[in-house]
C-alpha cells in the first residue's frame, strides 16, 4: 500500500510522514527531495533555470515512478503537486491519500519565521503572506478535497495527527 500525504506548504507533511513511516516500518519518500536528487539541483534552481512547466512535467513523471514502486511506502507531496496535470487521478488510483488540512492562521504562524528556508515566502513578504496563503488555499482546495481522508492539523501535535491517520486505516 502507498500512503500519500498532501496539503499546503507547512501543513506538516514531512514531519508527519516520517513519524508515520517509523511507526508502520515503511520507507518515507519526500517527493520534492526525490526530485532534487534525481535532477541534481534544488526545486528553486529548477524553477529558475528550466521553468515551472518543465518542473511540473518532471514532478508528474517522478510521482508516477514512486507510485509504481513495488514496495509499500509513505510519500509526502509538494503543496502544488495534486493541482497539476492528472496527478490527483494518479494518486487516487494508486494509494490511500490524506489531506493534512491546516487553517490560514496555522500556516501563517508556521511560515512567518521560516522565510530563510522557504524562498517563496521571502519574496512575498510577511505583510502579504496571509492573503497569499488564503488565495492559494482557495485555488487548491478543490484538488486537496479529493483526498480519501481529510485530517485537520490545527492545534494538534504530530503524535496526535499520526494517531488519527492510523485510526483511519
Amino acid at each position: 500500500m502507498k500512503i500519500v500525504l498532501l496539503g499546503y506548504m507547512a501543513s506538516g507533511k514531512s514531519a508527519i510522514g516520517k513519524l508515520l513511516a517509523t511507526r508502520l516500518n515503511l520507507q518515507f519518500i519526500d517527493l520534492d527531495f526525490y526530485i532534487e536528487t534525481c535532477e541534481g539541483q534544488s526545486i528553486s534552481k529548477i524553477f529558475s533555470s528550466k521553468g515551472e512547466i518543465y518542473f511540473r512535467k518532471k514532478e508528474s513523471e517522478y510521482l508516477q515512478e514512486l507510485l509504481d514502486l513495488n514496495n509499500d511506502c509513505i510519500i509526502s507531496l509538494g503543496g502544488g503537486t495534486p493541482c497539476y496535470g492528472n496527478n490527483m487521478d494518479l494518486i487516487k488510483n494508486s494509494s490511500k491519500s490524506f489531506y493534512l488540512k491546516a487553517s490560514i492562521n496555522t500556516i501563517f504562524e508556521r511560515l512567518k519565521n521560516e522565510t530563510s528556508e522557504r524562498p517563496l515566502v521571502a519574496t512575498i513578504g510577511i505583510e502579504n503572506l496571509k492573503e497569499y496563503i488564503a488565495k492559494h488555499l482557495f485555488e487548491r482546495s478543490a484538488f486537496y478535497d479529493k483526498a480519501d481522508e481529510t485530517v485537520s492539523v490545527n492545534e494538534k501535535s504530530i503524535i496526535q495527527i499520526v494517531d488519527e491517520i492510523q485510526a483511519l486505516f
